[in-house]
């Protein structure tokens, strides 16, 4: 309670508690029953244009998919593979003659591994026919008079076509029975050299893919910083801003470097661990089966459950034993589980030091728009996404959502 101060006249009094300063927003006392409530102003039209500009450019990266997985995969191969160049040249190696040499050493060190392979995986193709025989086999088989799957789910879809009484389920009926003749007549829409020609085309635009990428490598590696001086003189002539951009480029650098290190550990790791255990336990072709699983591993989360479920099913068809499949799956899923949560979760995190929610959102979203590709490039592409958004202004939001 305050006191009025007898020095004063009334009027004066007054006038002084009338001018005494309001209290701020923030100390306003909620009255009870009520909430507090928070402001928000919406721009509108701000808000518009960015969810128009934010849908064009995702249907931009989807669109030129072809043209940025090869330049991305190229790009981040060659920044793995710089140190070995700037190593060759303190040994006073050209840069060009260090360049060729990494290259080709690549391409024989890939050459010699298919060639050593490249029995085994004749053989699985050459098994195909025998498997796809097999899975008929225990399909349309009925052991002990018992009905096999497929009768089982036929007379599932009888039943239910039974249950349904309704004039749309009458009129449903009776067009996939006008519809069966018709296909009966035309015959199996399925033919084997569809099936050639499309795995032609693929295989083709696969060799002229890595084709490029290979040549992007080389001449990626032959400029060596060139671009890096371009960016920076770019930025204009403040220094402060030529100072972030190399600090910038610094930090992708390692981190994409550290990143490609890391892949390539854990999945070799992987590989010759698989070829150990798979080896041991007595599959055929493990060294194709171990190859297969490295490549698999470079996809974080969706690559393990890839892995085990494909050497479970090659184990039941070699052994046709649940107890192989569940040694062969278990062994899998217990060495992918080893490398891939103890080895790279590690490294991943002391490599990005990102939060783990923030790197299996993005491997959701690249994997929607690209793919396998996706899943394989998602994470070095958020790396540097965040590096950015760490030395950029206005983009603390980003590298907030990012973070540890």
């Amino acid at each position: 309670m305050k006191l009025a101060d007898p020095n004063l006249p009334p009027a004066t009094e007054t006038a002084v508690a009338n001018t005494a300063p309001a209290p701020a927003p923030d100390d306003e006392v909620v009255a009870p029953g009520h909430s507090f409530k928070f402001p928000l102003h919406v721009n509108a039209r701000g808000t518009a244009i960015g969810i128009v500009a934010t849908v064009a450019f995702v249907w931009a990266l989807q669109w030129s998919e072809k043209f940025l997985v090869p330049l991305l995969l190229g790009v981040f191969i060659a920044y793995t593979l710089s140190p070995v160049v700037q190593w060759l040249e303190r040994w006073h190696i050209k840069r060009a003659i260090g360049a060729t040499l990494v290259t080709v050493l690549i391409l024989a060190a890939l050459a010699g591994t298919m060639y050593r392979v490249q029995d085994e995986f004749v053989n699985i193709i050459d098994e195909l026919p025998t498997i796809t025989h097999k899975v008929t086999k225990l399909l349309t088989d009925n052991k002990g008079g018992q009905p096999s799957t497929i009768q089982q789910v036929q007379a599932a879809a009888s039943e239910i076509e039974r249950a349904a009484s309704s004039g749309g389920a009458e009129a449903a009926r009776a067009a996939a029975r006008r519809a069966a003749p018709a296909a009966a007549a035309t015959g199996s829409t399925f033919k084997v050299m569809d099936w050639v020609l499309a795995g032609s085309m693929g295989l083709a635009t696969f060799l002229s893919q890595a084709t490029m990428v290979v040549f992007l490598v080389f001449f990626l590696l032959l400029a060596g910083d060139t671009f890096k001086r371009k960016l920076v003189k770019l930025t204009g002539p403040s220094l402060t801003r030529k100072k972030v951009t190399v600090h910038i480029l610094e930090d992708i650098n390692t981190s994409i470097q550290a990143y490609m290190f890391m892949l390539l550990v854990t999945n070799g790791l992987l590989a010759l661990l698989m070829w150990m255990a798979l080896s041991a336990i007595g599959l055929e072709n493990a060294g194709a089966w171990a190859i297969f699983a490295g490549l698999m591993h470079i996809m974080p989360y969706f690559g393990p459950l890839l892995i085990t479920i494909a050497t479970g099913g090659v184990a039941f068809m070699q052994f046709e034993s649940l107890r192989m499949v569940l040694l062969v799956s278990g062994a899998s899923l217990a060495i992918a589980t080893l490398v891939g949560t103890v080895v790279a979760t590690w490294m991943t995190g002391r490599i990005a030091r990102m939060n783990p929610a923030a790197v299996f959102v993005s491997l959701l979203f690249w994997g929607w728009l690209w793919g396998v590709w996706g899943l394989l490039l998602g994470v070095p592409v958020v790396v540097i996404l965040k590096v950015v958004a760490e030395r950029v202004e206005g983009m603390e939001v980003v590298a907030e959502l990012l973070g540890e």
